[in-house]
This record gives structure tokens, sequence and C-alpha cells, in this order.
């Protein structure tokens, strides 16, 4: 019987270790997370729950009983190091877990904003439960709320404020890493009819205040911006300490192979913290989406217990925010070509991007119908022609239709 130990409770551990079970592994399982409690949901946090629409218990990803029941030893500690002489890791309380598979779901870390009066009362992040609950009790007594950062975890923090706010962002457009101009522009007028105020190609140089508590933000061009809360969503970096430490190797996350596998084949990673040979955007990166933590996970489990195929799924990535569903399938950071289909105006489109007439990736406004569609084509089945698209009529779901008809 085999031992896997898998460090890090988020999504993408929780499913490593649900995973294994699932594809009938029967030897030890220890999930271990520097979180106490059972592991938990984050998409809600900046969404629903922020809202106060969801309570703590729906976040869990399973009852307490499930993982007595699927025999998953779930530890709460920080681990220390790994002790790949000796196949094990050790906690900071001096545990110790041998392993004869280690899988490394380390996630990723907020970035730091590094200017003067960073560290002030009030100036708070979001990235976990505990985050969020501090930012609901922050948001019902303050007055001047200021958002760093324009990326999906600042605009969902305003469009679930449940009051007005300043968005500043450095770039010249809202999500501008992930998405299209013309998706930054949709999102920009509905946050600005909602009453968020959009300060863009602005950067921050201080955060002021007085008694250790924020109370004003200065931008570049020398504005003071009033804030008595400041959230600040810069994006996040890999969390490889543990990694690197031990002697994998490390470049923008744990790098990893076709299989997932770090430098040592008895060590995996998975998720935020993984760079991996990606197909799709065909050169290794790095994703930031429950969905590739979850699909690294199954992945791993399903190699660990016999099966071994390269690693395809086509990635995907969403928001919610006042109203609209943005749906992102595959990845368009590198495109020389966009077309769009569907009326912007009426708040249902969908935006797609070609690099050298392949089709790389559809981003959606609330058409889910041509979200699944795009997903099956990025998968492998025959894009669309330019012509095609071009037609009045165009669907992705009836285009569909005809390649499997």
């Amino acid at each position: 019987m085999s031992t896997v130990i898998v460090v890090g409770s988020g999504q993408g551990g929780f499913q490593a270790a649900a995973s294994l079970r699932d594809k009938g592994f029967s030897g030890r399982v220890v999930l271990i997370g520097d979180e106490p409690g059972v592991p938990y949901q984050r998409p809600p946090l900046s969404k629903t729950y922020l809202a106060g629409t969801t309570v703590a218990e729906k976040l869990h990803l399973r009852p307490e009983e499930f993982f007595a029941t699927s025999e998953i030893e779930l530890v709460s500690g920080r681990v220390e190091s790994i002790d790949r002489a000796n196949s094990a890791v050790v906690l900071e309380d001096g545990t110790k877990f041998e392993y004869d598979h280690l899988v490394l779901a380390t996630g990723a870390r907020n970035r730091t904003l590094s200017v003067p009066g960073a560290e002030l009362n009030g100036v708070l992040t979001l990235r976990t439960r505990d985050d969020a609950d501090k930012l609901r009790s922050a948001l019902e007594a303050a007055k001047d709320v200021v958002v760093i950062g324009g990326g999906f975890i600042g605009l969902e923090f305003a469009a679930h404020a449940g009051r007005p706010v300043t968005v500043v962002e450095a770039q010249d457009r809202l999500m501008a890493r992930v998405a299209t101009p013309e998706i930054s522009a949709h999102f920009a007028r509905l946050h600005e009819a909602a009453g968020t105020k959009l300060l863009l190609g602005k950067g921050v140089t201080a955060l002021h205040g007085s008694g250790g508590a924020v109370e004003s933000v200065e931008l570049t061009d020398g504005t003071l911006l009033p804030a008595d809360l400041v959230v600040v969503g810069v994006g996040v970096v890999p969390a490889t300490e543990l990694a690197a430490e031990a002697g994998l190797r490390v470049d923008n996350g744990v790098v990893v192979d076709e299989q997932l596998r770090t430098s040592d084949p008895a060590v995996s990673a998975v998720g935020d913290c993984a760079n991996f040979p990606s197909v799709h955007a065909r050169c290794a990166t790095r994703l930031e989406s429950v969905q590739n933590a979850v699909d690294q996970a199954r992945f791993v489990a399903a190699r660990i217990t016999g099966e071994a195929v390269p690693y395809t799924p086509v990635p995907w990535f969403w928001t919610d925010q006042l109203g609209a569903k943005l749906q992102i399938a595959g990845i368009g950071t590198g495109y020389d070509h966009i077309e769009v289909s569907g009326d912007p105006a009426a708040g249902k489109f969908s935006v797609l991007s070609f690099m050298d007439g392949v089709l790389v990736a559809v981003e959606t406004v609330s058409k889910p119908s041509d979200h699944i569609s795009a997903r099956r084509l990025l998968a492998g089945e025959r894009a669309p022609t330019l012509e095609e698209l071009r037609a009045s009529d165009f669907n992705l779901k009836e285009h569909l239709k005809t390649l499997v008809a």
C-alpha cells in the first residue's frame, strides 16, 4: 500500500485527494492545508459570499463526514519543508509525513502593493474566507471605497460591494491581461452605469493616513482620492517557496512536464502554482482558474492510478459582474484578428480571437450555448472560417451541429 500526500487544500488539492478515491486508489491519502476546517470554494468569496447571499457552510466543497468516509486524512498545518531524500514533508510543529508520491497544490498568494502606506489599517486584500469576512465587516462602516486593480477580483468586488466605489487601474482598460478590448469596453460601460468610477491608466504612488488608518490614495498624477477602505487586487504570484527550497525547478511556478510531473518524478504540481506546457497557449504557461486546478488534479490522480496521457483540456474562465456573465474558452493572449458575433448593445455577444487564421479563444457575454460550443470547437472539432463568421446569421451552436450531423 502506498501513500500520497497532497499539500494545499484549495480546489486543486481537494480534487486530487477526492479523485484518487474516485479512481479506486486504496492507499493512504493525506490532505494538508494551512487553513482550519474543511476545504471550501473561493470563487463565491468575491461574489455572493461578499454580498451576503451565500453563507459559510454553502462554501464547503464537501461536508466534514465526507473525509472520514472517504478515508482522506485532513490535516491542518503549514508545511515547513520537503525532505526529498527521505520522501517526506515536515510541518512547522515537526510532524513528518512520508510519501510515495507528493502532489503540490500550493496555489498562489496575493501580490502586495509596494508603495508607502500599504501597511495601514483599512488596506485589505481578498483571497481567503477570512479576507472576505474582514471586507464584509469593513464595508459596513466605510464611506469612501477605492479598489486598486481592474481585473476579475477588483471588478467582482466593485460589482458586489452594494455601493459605488472607485476603481484605479494602471492599464488603459479593464481586464487587459485576460480580455479583448471589446470585452473591456463592454464591462466598463456596465460598471459606469452602475455608479462605479473608473480611473484608467492611473498608477498609485502612496497611501496616506493618520492614527494607523488609511485616509487617501495618491495617484501618479498627484490626485488624492479619499479612502477609508482600500481593496488591493493587483494579481497573484505562485506559491513556489517549498518547491524551490526542495531543489525542484521553478520558473513562474513549479515547472512540470506534459504529465504534470516536476523535475522529481515522485512529485507532481497542479493548479495556480504549476507552469506546464499548454497545447492551447502553444508554450509553457501558468493558469489561474478553478477549472484548470480541478482538471489538473483529476489528471494527476488518474496518472497515479495507471492512466498516462498528455494533459490537453481546453482552459476556460468566468466572472459574474452586474448581471453579465463573461465566459472565456481558450487562451487569447496572443491573437492577430478578432470577430464579433452578436450585438454588444443588447448585452449578449461573443468575441472570437484568431492567430494565423486559427481560432484560439472565444469570449462570450451571457451566451452560455456559444461558450459550450467554443469549448468543443477548441478541443479539436473544425473551427468556423472567417467567411462563415461574417455571415449575418452565423451561430456557433448551429455551426457545431453541422459538424456532428
